[in-house]
């Protein structure tokens, strides 16, 4: 396959990267929206409508028995027979107080009726399964539960078939009783409820009111539980009570002792059609719709468990965020104060030479103004430029320049890996300092950076890289995120000696320490934090500089963003997983593995993959509530992110105009770090392999500040 071909096969497969995320996120939002809907969330209408004349509604309705069946056009009504009690219960099944009275009907062997809510039986099927298995009626009460007199044919249409849809995955049948909600004696008809009646039972349901009201739901105690519940005069009756929608414990204790007292009586405990005499309302499901059933059954159980693993992972993001936050704070203040008190110092002042090494790969628009910004540096250097393969004429450009002190290596393209250990073989000198092709450094940097080699225990420096092209929303944002994400997390991981990564960027080390830890590695894609995790393992400190600037140019696009973070985020994952054994050995690599380690899987893979959850809950409480209650929240979060972000702003002397594009920040620029990192985690899971991916650069570094303006070389064309 011919190169063009291959970059064009990769830019065909490109879209699948973005692509995987985004079903997740949706699957995810899936699985929420479906939890709105049958915990009442979405579609929910609980208003309750005052009544209404009654001119309109058939007397016999008005005085004629509570089951009514208005099917075929025809309407009549029956009472049930002397000495029969249908006890019914509404709104279930409830998972604490349904078992509970199922276990009383089932030990003194009384059935009743059940008219359960679709919300409910979903998310409790197998309460639904048992009712049918023990011999009860279940009946429909709407999905939703909303008064139906406010609602259109369509609406009504669907709050039976969904309920009937739950009945049939939950066990199998579908029912033809029916019970409004809000619904009452038949006197209780009106002018607005009886033409929904009427249309329901041109649907093929006969409606069940009651005609004895246990108000059980107003908890007067099981003695007026059992008073209203009985029937006078030996009348047949049709008892209303609940199951569920609150503290059902006075209606379970009330039917342990109503049910045996009116058996003794004579009346018989039976579900609605064993009154009446008439066919079961309960009709097998099977095919297409019974599976239908089980799938939507099993969709809610899947969303209920989604669900609380989020709550879960809300409360570990939660504690890790301001666990961190909290840490961040205080050592980073401790190390600020503890490195600028006055006549610190890491050791003797460090002046021997330096060698600067330069990979560089197509870095023809940046690379003279890096090497001319080392021209000025205030310590003594010697700057090796390796050029791993460069296709468009970066070590002629270098070349052409005839700097002092400046080398040029040429290799065929190996990787960064392999360039920067082809520089520190061919370096003059025992510390070396390592700087991307796109970077440019302050004239103090170098002088800065080396300064902590005066304690011999060091052996690595990590320097503050910060974005130089900062103008843009997209560079802006990340200015805030090197500023407060990366320098305080460097000062809190100083303190506690397990510095995670020495940026590319800027960064230093003892050439022995090199030698020790096998030089860099091309096993991960972070070159920079497994060379730094192996030198923690084998015993050396690795430290934070300050004061050792370096500007980098920032992706000033989505794509070349995504490509790094990416690049990042996968890198990290290989590193930690390459350094796992170090968490069960001993000496420096054990307690770099049990302190380094976890901190570092905590912060920087587990809390980002799980921080979406605070965004996700926030645009489920704004669409559906409480909103006000979840805007106060975001904004404290908010807030803390504010001060933290303000603080390290001022650690680090940044203006803090800056921050104004925070917020914004919060809401598009985290987002997209959410999905790239989630797609690391898809990659590492599934065993794809990421290649290095090249960033485009501009070459507009040169004038941050600190750095001697250079022209820009996109005009002139390399030598040679």
């Amino acid at each position: 396959m011919s190169p063009r071909t291959s970059r064009t096969a990769r830019r065909r497969r490109l879209p699948m990267r973005y692509l995987l995320p985004l079903l997740f996120l949706v699957a995810l939002l899936a699985m929420l929206m479906l939890r709105g809907y049958v915990h009442s969330e979405i579609l929910a209408d609980h208003r309750v409508r005052p009544p209404a004349p009654t001119d309109q509604v058939p007397h016999r309705v008005l005085d004629g028995g509570p089951v009514i069946d208005s099917r075929g056009g025809q309407l009549t009504t029956r009472e049930v027979p002397r000495k029969k009690l249908v006890l019914t219960f509404d709104d279930g099944p409830d998972p604490v107080w349904t078992p509970k009275v199922l276990d009383v009907l089932k030990a003194h062997d009384a059935h009743a009726v059940f008219f359960v809510t679709g919300t409910m039986a979903s998310r409790h099927p197998d309460l639904v399964r048992r009712m049918v298995d023990e011999g009860h009626e279940v009946g429909l009460h709407t999905f939703n539960h909303p008064d139906l007199s406010y609602q259109s044919k369509r609406r009504i249409d669907w709050e039976l078939s969904q309920n009937q849809l739950t009945l049939a995955g939950s066990a199998g049948v579908r029912t033809t009783l029916f019970r409004p909600p809000y619904s009452s004696f038949n006197d209780a008809f009106d002018n607005k409820s009886w033409p929904v009646t009427e249309y329901i039972g041109s649907r093929g349901y006969i409606t069940v009111v009651n005609n004895t009201d246990s108000e059980d739901w107003k908890r007067p105690g099981a003695d007026a539980i059992i008073e209203r519940a009985t029937p006078k005069g030996g009348k047949g009756a049709i008892v209303l009570m609940h199951d569920s929608g609150g503290d059902r414990s006075q209606t379970v204790a009330a039917l342990d002792r109503f049910i045996p007292q009116l058996q003794a009586k004579g009346y018989d405990f039976t579900h609605l059609t064993g009154a009446l005499g008439v066919q079961s309302a309960h009709t097998p499901v099977t095919g297409l719709d019974l599976w239908k059933g089980k799938a939507f059954v099993y969709a809610v159980q899947a969303s209920e468990q989604v669900t609380s693993v989020l709550v879960v992972g809300l409360a570990v993001i939660g504690v890790l965020v301001i666990g961190r936050f909290v840490l961040m704070l205080l050592l980073s203040g401790v190390h600020a104060r503890r490195t600028r008190r006055p006549g610190f110092r890491w050791g003797p002042p460090v002046y021997e030479p330096v060698s600067v090494l330069v990979p560089a790969y197509n870095e023809a628009k940046c690379i003279e103004n890096t090497v001319r910004s080392l021209m000025s540096s205030d310590h003594p250097i010697e700057v090796i430029v390796i050029d791993d393969g460069s296709t468009d004429g970066t070590a002629r450009l270098v070349e052409s320049l005839r700097l002092p002190g400046v080398r040029v290596i040429r290799q065929h393209n190996g990787g960064k890996p392999a360039a920067l250990n082809r520089g520190v073989a061919n370096a003059r000198y025992d510390l070396i300092v390592m700087m991307d092709g796109d970077t440019v450094f302050e004239p103090s940097t170098v002088r800065e950076l080396v300064q902590p080699f005066g304690d011999p225990r060091v052996g690595a420096v990590a320097g503050n890289a910060k974005v130089g092209n900062k103008d843009s929303l997209i560079g802006a944002w990340q200015h805030i995120e090197y500023v407060m994400g990366f320098n305080l997390d460097r000062r809190m991981y100083d303190l506690l000696r397990c510095m995670p990564t020495i940026p590319g960027a800027v960064g230093a080390f003892r050439r022995s320490a090199l030698e020790r830890v096998g030089g860099m590695s091309d096993d991960t894609l972070a070159e920079d934090t497994d060379i730094t995790m192996a030198l923690h393992r084998d015993g050396w400190r690795v430290v934070y500089a300050e004061n050792a600037r370096a500007w980098t140019e920032a992706p000033e696009t989505v794509q070349q963003l995504w490509s790094q973070r990416y690049r990042w985020s996968y890198g990290t994952m290989q590193a930690i997983w390459k350094h796992k054994r170090s968490f069960v050995e001993s000496g420096a690599s054990g307690r770099f593995g049990r302190v380094g380690l976890p901190l570092v899987s905590l912060f920087m893979v587990l809390a980002p993959l799980l921080a979406p959850l605070i965004d996700v809950f926030l645009l489920y409480g704004l669409v559906f509530g409480p909103t006000q209650n979840t805007i106060i929240a975001w904004l404290g979060v908010l807030a803390v992110q504010a001060v933290c972000a303000a603080y390290a702003f001022r650690l680090d002397r940044e203006k803090m105009t800056h921050l104004i594009s925070l917020p914004l920040q919060q809401i598009l620029y985290r987002q997209l770090m959410y999905v790239v990192l989630l797609q690391s985690w898809i990659t590492a899971l599934t065993g794809g392999r990421l290649r290095w991916q090249k960033l485009r650069r501009t070459g507009v570094l040169g004038s941050a500040p600190g750095i001697p303006t250079q022209p820009r070389h996109g005009d002139r064309r390399p030598v040679g």
